[in-house]
């Protein structure tokens, strides 16, 4: 395992990801961000700085994440409104990424129903499906990040969409934002899938609020406990990088969280 960060384009230089003390990162594109020869730009800059990119996460224009009912309504692939404007754009970022040389490419799909016969539980199906498919014609992964859903859920999905090259990216700190389950027991259920981990804390919703998401904390001040989960992903087999992610208004803050994850998460790996 190595130390590697989610990164915004747009926002974040590799200069000073790398300065962090990662090694690698993942990239998010905003649903705004122009990729019209973007490729040549990042491909140039991640070569000068010898930073590989092991994701490019896609967010899409309109998403919410001010509370849960505000995610149903607006995240990711459940919404039949954006549906074929965001599958339009994954493809694009897929592109992207296949020009970069990056093996996976990432998203939230929103909260997917446990009912199978929902319309739209189907919909999002042959969307991963379609979605999948292109991805494997440059021998991408396309990978789902945890949250929204219990960990069963989404097990239960992916052997639904019966894609070989589906895979999850880990993302301890949703469980308990969303209050989806402890994240421990779902990395134990979700193992063999896990392709790459986001090192993220925070604090379970208040109950006092229905709806409300927790709170996102600094890395180690949080509920996830970051040691015991550096202990599972080793006991699961995992041995790629721990991308930290701080989503934070404030980007001096967000930096100074980043770097004092870096010194922990050191000690830890």
């Amino acid at each position: 395992m190595e130390i590697g960060v989610m990164m915004w384009a747009g926002r974040d230089s590799v200069a000073e990801m790398k300065s962090l003390g990662a090694v690698c990162g993942q990239l998010g594109i905003g649903g705004d961000y122009d990729l019209s020869g973007a490729a040549e730009t990042w491909k140039k800059e991640l070569d000068d700085h010898n930073f590989p990119i092991v994701t490019v996460f896609c967010a899409y224009n309109g998403e919410n994440y001010a509370d849960i009912p505000t995610v149903q309504r607006t995240v990711g692939f459940i919404p039949p409104a954006t549906r074929a404007e965001r599958e339009a754009r994954t493809i694009e970022v897929s592109d992207f990424a296949g020009k970069l040389g990056v093996a996976s490419v990432a998203c939230h799909i929103g909260f997917v129903p446990e009912d199978m016969t929902d319309p739209d539980y189907i919909a999002v199906r042959e969307m991963v499906r379609r979605i999948c498919d292109h991805a494997a014609k440059y021998g991408q992964s396309f990978v789902l990040e945890t949250g929204q859903e219990p960990a069963e859920t989404l097990l239960h999905f992916f052997k639904d969409v019966d894609r070989a090259n589906l895979g999850i990216n880990f993302d301890p700190a949703n469980m308990i934002l969303y209050g989806t389950g402890d994240p421990i027991e779902a990395l134990m259920v979700l193992g063999k899938h896990v392709l790459s981990v986001h090192a993220k804390d925070g604090d379970w919703p208040s109950k006092d609020v229905p709806g409300s998401l927790g709170t996102e904390r600094p890395l180690g001040q949080g509920s996830v406990g970051m040691d015991r989960f550096v202990a599972t992903l080793r006991e699961i087999g995992f041995a790629g990088s721990l991308n930290i992610e701080r989503e934070v208004e404030s980007q001096t803050q967000r930096i100074a969280d980043m770097k004092m994850g870096a010194e922990l998460l050191s000690k830890l790996i």
